[in-house]
């Protein structure tokens, strides 16, 4: 008697990967020139409570763009674990760096969606960005944190999406050009009971980063 031996058994598809990406540039003109990832919070850089909270929030990987006085930054911050890319024209806007950003993903490859957070908004925080990440819904997705009905971050871009939203990517506007003219695609995920979308622009805003 011939004895067959069954099919294997298909192997369960690898969930999809979803990066943080955190832009980190920024040379804080309105703050005297002090570059935000620097900016002193519970002791620690900024920049390192940006990456925490993407990493709480389920980004296993993560990406940080730099810009002004990137190596002091590489230097004081602890991103063991993060790719670091720097962005030499970060004084041309959020845009530029959105675009390096999006770049070291493609580059990385394997990646199915970025989640992208700023890190001059230390308001956001892990449960934010779980509840965006869990609007993933294929490499065409688009959502976005929502705060009282109004667009915000963080906000998550399928790779499907990469090329046309850097290919919109100007000055300080990053994607909001490329949101706006697919405002119908974009999943908007309530937030406003989860975090506070204030940022850290001028010295008026320093306090915010006490106790």
């Amino acid at each position: 008697m011939t004895q067959t031996t069954p099919p294997a058994s298909p192997s369960p598809s690898a969930p999809p990967l979803v990066a943080g990406l955190l832009l980190a540039a920024g040379g804080g003109r309105r703050l005297g020139g002090r570059p935000k990832a620097l900016l002193p919070y519970r002791d620690r850089p900024l920049v390192e409570h940006a990456v925490r909270s993407l990493r709480e929030g389920g980004c296993a990987v993560v990406h940080v763009v730099l810009g002004a006085a990137a190596e002091r930054v590489r230097e004081r911050a602890e991103l063991t674990g993060c790719t670091v890319v720097e962005n030499p024209g970060w004084a041309d806007g959020m845009g530029s760096s959105l675009r390096v950003g999006l770049a070291s993903l493609e580059a990385a490859g394997g990646v199915d969606a970025a989640l992208v957070s700023l890190v001059d908004q230390p308001g956001i925080g892990a449960m934010a960005v779980a509840r965006v990440r869990g609007a993933y819904g294929g490499r065409d997705a688009l959502a976005a944190a929502s705060y009282d009905g109004r667009r915000g971050h963080p906000v998550l871009f399928g790779a499907d999406r990469w090329a046309g939203i850097a290919a919109a990517a100007e000055g300080d506007r990053g994607a909001r050009d490329y949101l706006a003219a697919h405002r119908t695609a974009v999943e908007l995920v309530e937030c406003g009971d989860a975090a506070e979308p204030f940022d850290i622009d001028t010295e008026a805003d320093l306090y915010r980063l006490e106790g």
